[in-house]
């Protein structure tokens, strides 16, 4: 039997990159996994993958400002697989234009709203279930910026990033007595297509150095089989070579 045989995991950001990996993996794991996104095609991707590898999966298009549309998907996991035991909130974006000279009001909004309100929407929606049942795995995806500002990603990511980490400690606070633990992820460079947003995307060269979307994936597994009197608060995470120590210098004084 498999360590996460009988446990529904729902990933939001599941379409790609770390919530694709880390679907996967759990669903490697033994997990029934759900993955939402905004985007049908893509989820459908995912879960052809991991129903061909014998794995249990289907798909759940949400946007997550959807505050109500978050609460639609968890109550029905909960009517019909009896509630939702791992939840990975991983949805995130950045916006090209993301430095203080360049950011709009209306693009710092979105990116807040998606990378902090959207991780609290999910995490609302499946509280109930998880203190219903004595426990539960909560997984926010965070990033480096969330522990150290950084150049790379300007203020709206960076600060939202930052209050995902304190939202994930207020929670432990919070539902650790009732069982519920919460991680902050934080990881670096990560490969993934949300390289095509930024203003320099990095070299191939660099690129080969970074952490995989795997290597999240492994670790989000191991998060989710920890045993359940066992809290990861926090998991910070970088590539060997490590570009965030470097800063602009490397580069000739230009954005990374």
């Amino acid at each position: 039997m498999s360590a996460l045989s009988g446990k529904l995991a729902w990933i939001t950001g599941g379409g790609g990159g770390i919530g694709e990996a880390s679907a996967k993996a759990l669903a490697a794991s033994g997990a029934q996994v759900v993955v939402s996104g905004r985007r049908q095609e893509e989820l459908d991707w995912v879960v052809g993958d991991i129903t061909d590898a014998g794995g249990l999966a289907e798909a759940a298009v949400l946007d997550v400002v959807d505050a109500d549309a978050a609460q639609a998907i968890a109550d029905d996991l909960n009517a019909r697989h009896g509630g939702v035991d791992i939840h990975m909130a991983n949805a995130g974006i950045n916006v090209p234009n993301r430095f203080t000279d360049k950011i709009t009001a209306s693009d710092f909004a979105k990116v807040i709203d998606i990378n902090l309100t959207g991780v609290m929407n999910g995490v609302l929606a499946v509280l109930p279930q998880m203190r219903a049942k004595g426990q539960g795995t909560l997984i926010l995806t965070s990033s480096w910026a969330g522990r150290y500002p950084s150049k790379l990603t300007g203020p709206a990511y960076s600060s939202s990033k930052h209050a995902v980490v304190a939202l994930s400690h207020s929670i432990n606070q919070d539902e650790g007595q009732n069982g519920i633990r919460c991680t902050a992820l934080m990881p670096g460079e990560v490969v993934t297509p949300i390289f095509n947003l930024r203003p320099k995307p990095p070299s191939e060269e660099d690129q080969a150095k970074m952490l995989k979307a795997d290597d999240l994936g492994d670790i989000v597994r191991y998060i989710a089989e920890a045993p359940p009197h066992m809290c990861l608060n926090e998991i910070l995470i970088s590539p060997t070579y490590n570009r965030a120590f470097y800063g602009v210098a490397e580069l000739g004084g230009k954005p990374l």
